[in-house]
């Protein structure tokens, strides 16, 4: 691509996002399915005027994104956070992970579907979208019990997640005969992985950041300190999501003297998350979505009802209130990259359903990312915990 053409490019995708951000608080939609919606017009699916090198960054700014996106999840997780909710947070995420397991899987054999395939749409189901479900919330100035732990529960969420999806990985290779434990060591180890780059770079981080003076410094500490785990984390191959979390995590609890690291990503954050979700919605293809038939459209209505039902079970088990349980699971609705990725690692084991798996994921994702922030925000209002949609 020409450089002309690629600044042309930037510059039209940011100021698309200012756009999309003023809609956004005038009409309460939220910015990311408008960036999504835009992305995939803009797409090949679309009017194909997205130049296709761009494709090319995805893989790049979703890495950056996201661990932004973990650093910043991570950051609420204070030890004065979680004593207060601690409780909701753990009972919630667990019932949510297990509930939306036992509903899918079950639900889907029901409709038809073969054993191996519904053991598997049964742990992607757990997956969610950390990055949606933060935006959301900063679009509305969300604050309360039900914001604190909501965060705290997308925090932790995928953790859980990839343990139960690598279970049904290793249930579904057992009943086609090559069944082994390679597959849930190799979760554990993108789990105690992840947490080994987060604390190795979040403790000297907690101690050396914020020393210089105040002003640039500090940002290029906070960045440097999000590519620097990114990296780490896809090079030893763990979940860079779970890095940052543990980073974010480890700084906000032992850095007493600061916490501006966390105000200069929240500063710099919207710009990567702009051209993130445009590129997401372009990567989306029609013809996934028209190919989703009943087994797709199953599989939302499971997916959505047992959010609903595991929010309701947990929140009962933590002692939330009725309000609160009745609108936790339509807040976990979002789902996208992390899905996608466990698809194509079942795929890969299993190649006799590769081609079905990754349609009925891909499609059933374009109605999670449109519609999951929506539900979002519904929630956030119902409980009355959305503020005025003013992002500093």
């Amino acid at each position: 691509m020409a450089n002309h053409a690629l600044f042309i490019a930037l510059g039209c995708l940011l100021l698309i996002g200012l756009v999309a951000d003023q809609i956004g608080r005038r009409t309460r939609v939220p910015r990311v399915t408008l960036l999504i919606l835009f992305g995939f017009a803009a797409g090949q699916s679309g009017f194909d005027v997205l130049p296709h090198e761009f494709q090319a960054w995805y893989g790049f700014l979703s890495a950056v994104a996201l661990t932004m996106v973990a650093f910043l999840l991570g950051g609420k997780l204070s030890v004065s956070a979680l004593r207060e909710h601690g409780k909701a947070i753990l009972w919630v995420s667990v019932s949510v992970v297990l509930v939306t397991m036992v509903v899918v899987s079950g639900g889907m054999m029901l409709v038809g579907s073969s054993i191996i395939l519904a053991l598997l749409l049964g742990g992607i189901a757990t997956a969610t979208d950390p990055a949606a479900t933060q935006d959301v919330v900063r679009q509305e100035a969300a604050s309360g019990p039900f914001t604190d732990t909501l965060i705290g529960i997308v925090a932790i969420d995928d953790a859980w997640g990839l343990i139960a999806f690598s279970v049904m990985l290793v249930l579904a290779k057992a009943i086609v005969g090559d069944g082994n434990v390679a597959v849930l060591a190799n979760a554990l180890w993108e789990i105690g992985g992840a947490a080994v780059v987060g604390l190795a770079i979040g403790l000297p981080a907690a101690f050396l950041t914020g020393r210089l003076q105040a002003g640039e410094p500090i940002q290029a500490e906070a960045l440097g300190i999000v590519f620097l785990v990114a990296g780490v984390a896809i090079w030893l191959e763990v979940s860079f999501l779970l890095a940052g979390m543990v980073a974010g995590v480890t700084i906000v609890n032992l850095a007493r003297h600061h916490q501006r690291a966390f105000h200069e990503i929240e500063h710099i954050e919207w710009p990567f998350m702009i051209l993130f979700f445009v590129l997401a919605g372009a990567s989306f293809q029609l013809a996934s979505f028209e190919l989703i038939g009943v087994m797709g459209v199953a599989y939302i209505v499971l997916r959505t009802l047992a959010r609903f039902a595991g929010g309701w079970i947990g929140g009962g088990l933590a002692g939330m209130t009725a309000e609160h349980r009745r609108w936790m699971g339509a807040a976990l609705v979002p789902q996208a990259g992390v899905a996608l990725g466990m698809a194509l690692i079942a795929g890969d084991a299993l190649p006799e359903i590769k081609e079905v798996l990754l349609t009925l994921v891909i499609g059933t994702t374009v109605v999670f990312e449109v519609a999951g922030p929506m539900m979002t925000l519904v929630a956030l209002r119902a409980v009355g915990e959305a503020g005025r949609a003013e992002l500093g």
